[in-house]
């Protein structure tokens, strides 16, 4: 791994007590409809082998184990991958610590490689390369993010956006991002020449949230958390406006969360 990845995963926060946890219970699971759209796009009915980087705490990389023969998950932070690997029940998945842009994995190998929230850790100019090795050729890449919340109250995700834009906004104040990742779009994956034909998709979820979710969802974002250690109090992010909208959601409700997905087929 080079200087680069590791000064920024030091910082990250991900490493932080109980955060492993709080990241693998709070965040969004991988859309059903990517689940059944990719394997259509790459022409089998069952995936050989589907290649996860920056897997995190394997919930991108588990969501996979059903539909491939094999499935490996890169994750370079240690207590990430550590909790991954004891989450994990399945015999056909295995995480390797190393970096994305040399998996160490075998020249066109890979039937799907996906990057779930993960892709703003990464230099395009050094994993687009990997991904073109790595993938067979027929092969998919698709990176993934969600961008948008929706409950029926209407008042959650208005509290939850406000918050996110604090955030945003009091961390430029403090120089706590100092290298922004390279944002996604078609044309970074048209212009890294890796793939023959590009798409990008807007997509949505369905999932159940209660008001203890929506604040471990906020929670769950290292970049929350270290605006929190660098001396930022939850009054001055919004987090207190939040816990209280939280307190009125006892039970579970819908939540429809949008996502962009990013697709190559090489």
């Amino acid at each position: 791994m080079d200087d680069d990845l590791r000064r920024r995963l030091d910082e990250s926060g991900y490493d932080g007590p109980g955060f492993a946890a709080d990241y693998d219970r709070f965040r969004p699971r991988p859309p059903a409809v990517l689940l059944e759209l990719l394997p259509l796009l790459v022409g089998v009915d069952r995936l050989r082998l589907v290649v996860d980087l920056g897997s995190g705490t394997g919930l991108s990389a588990r969501a996979w184990t059903e539909l491939a023969d094999e499935v490996v998950a890169i994750e370079p932070n240690d207590a990430m991958r550590t909790f991954a690997e004891r989450a994990t029940t399945a015999a056909h998945i295995r995480y390797l610590g190393t970096s994305s842009y040399e998996t160490g994995l075998p020249n066109a190998s890979a039937d799907l490689v996906t990057a779930a929230q993960s892709f703003h850790w990464m230099r395009p100019e050094r994993v687009f390369p990997e991904i073109a090795r790595i993938l067979r050729p027929g092969g998919v890449f698709c990176a993934y993010n969600y961008f948008v919340l929706q409950t029926p109250l209407w008042e959650p995700e208005a509290v939850f956006e406000f918050v996110r834009a604090r955030k945003t906004k009091l961390r430029a104040q403090l120089g706590l991002d100092r290298e922004p990742g390279v944002p996604l779009s078609r044309a970074l994956l048209e212009d890294s020449g890796a793939f023959r034909r590009t798409n990008e998709l807007v997509l949505q979820s369905v999932e159940q949230g209660d008001g203890e979710r929506l604040i471990g969802f906020a929670l769950s974002e290292g970049s929350m958390r270290t605006l929190l250690e660098a001396g930022t109090t939850e009054e001055d992010v919004g987090l207190d406006r939040l816990r209280a909208v939280a307190s009125t959601i006892p039970d579970a409700i819908p939540w429809w969360i949008g996502y962009r997905a990013w697709i190559g087929l090489k």
